[in-house]
């Protein structure tokens, strides 16, 4: 069995099944913003800012809707710079513990394989810089593989996104930070290329 994998950076989670799967693959602060309830809840984004303190805070949501106007709240709250968008892929489904899909009919964090949820964390554990080398890209890169500023891009984001194992439908900055995220350099090119043809 894996040992848990040490994250520095406080972890921000939609539900308490999604705290609980993350609990038994990572050691961290989880905090569940108990769905839309961060938005009444003035002490839960209070916790957030404070958790962030200056610092980063991770934001691991589920790939549908809800979930990008749960991350956006949680983004629009803290300084910019601040948080490390995390994103897990589209997976048509439901979990095990409910009787039918969610309304999006794909899988939330509670639902995400293991074993990617430890790979989607591994950059970020204290030993993380050892494992992977990621960040660096700039818009210039979306730019030069037609991934932003020509017809066809966001065709071909959705492409790139769906290589990656990203929802699609992202904005052009969102998905940036999200491969900033997870990508090494050689990743990104490698999608870019085949998202443009070039395979």
């Amino acid at each position: 069995m894996n040992e848990r994998l040490k994250i520095p950076y406080p972890v921000i989670v939609e539900g308490k099944y999604d705290k609980i799967k993350l609990a038994s693959l990572i050691e961290a602060v989880i905090v569940p913003t108990d769905g839309f309830g961060v938005f009444s809840s003035a002490e839960k984004l209070a916790l957030i800012r404070r958790l962030a303190g200056g610092g980063k805070i991770i934001v691991l949501t589920d790939p549908d809707g809800a979930g990008a106007v749960i991350r956006g709240h949680i983004r629009s709250a803290l300084p910019a710079g601040s948080v490390i968008d995390l994103y897990v892929p589209r997976v048509e489904g439901r979990e095990r513990r409910k009787r039918a899909p969610s309304k999006s009919g794909s899988l939330g964090v509670e639902g995400i394989d293991a074993q990617y949820l430890r790979v989607l964390f591994e950059p970020f554990s204290v030993d993380g810089a050892a494992v992977r080398q990621t960040g660096g890209i700039t818009k210039a890169d979306f730019y030069e593989y037609s991934l932003t500023g020509c017809e066809g891009a966001a065709e071909r984001r959705d492409l790139f996104a769906q290589s990656l194992r990203l929802p699609p439908g992202m904005t052009p900055n969102a998905l940036l930070a999200a491969v900033n995220a997870v990508c090494t350099r050689e990743e990104f090119e490698k999608a870019a290329r085949e998202a443009s043809g070039e395979g």
